[in-house]
């Protein structure tokens, strides 16, 4: 398991949302993002970002819910961007302990994505980049 507090995925975009059937009616739940490693503050104030594609992936998901609203706010088809990841301690009245997942979308505004999950990794699959916006370009993901 991954040390949750040493992460911040504010304003990271999702690429792909991937679902992996699992056993027991649980499952795998793969965010295909760019993880801001870091915000870089010029002298006049400018922000750059160091960003790399990551794959941020839940095992053991269950109570899966999506809400993604892109009709609402006439909104092109942009990559939804992650305002903030937070989870809640829960143990089920057999005694399993996991967590209840709040991923809160900032574009387009009021969408989320909610489960429970025991945990999760991820994995930076190219080193970060410098960039002067904070979405990679495709080819810079492959």
């Amino acid at each position: 398991m991954s040390d949750f507090e040493a992460f911040n995925w504010h304003d990271n975009p999702i690429h792909g949302f991937g679902l992996v059937e699992g056993e027991y009616g649980l499952g795998k739940l793969v965010l295909d993002i760019d993880y801001i490693t870091e915000w870089v503050c010029s002298d006049e104030g400018s922000f750059s970002f160091r960003i790399a594609p990551a794959d941020l992936v839940f095992e053991d998901v269950s109570d899966l819910v999506v809400s993604l609203d892109y009709q609402s706010c006439s909104a092109g088809l942009t990559p939804p961007s992650i305002h903030v990841i937070r989870r809640e301690p829960r143990t089920h009245p057999n005694g399993h302990q996991n967590f209840a997942w709040h991923i809160d979308i900032n574009w387009p505004s009021g969408g989320y994505i909610r489960f429970t999950a025991p945990g999760f990794t991820q994995t930076l699959r190219k080193e970060p980049i410098l960039s002067d916006g904070q979405v990679l370009d495709p080819r810079d993901r492959d």
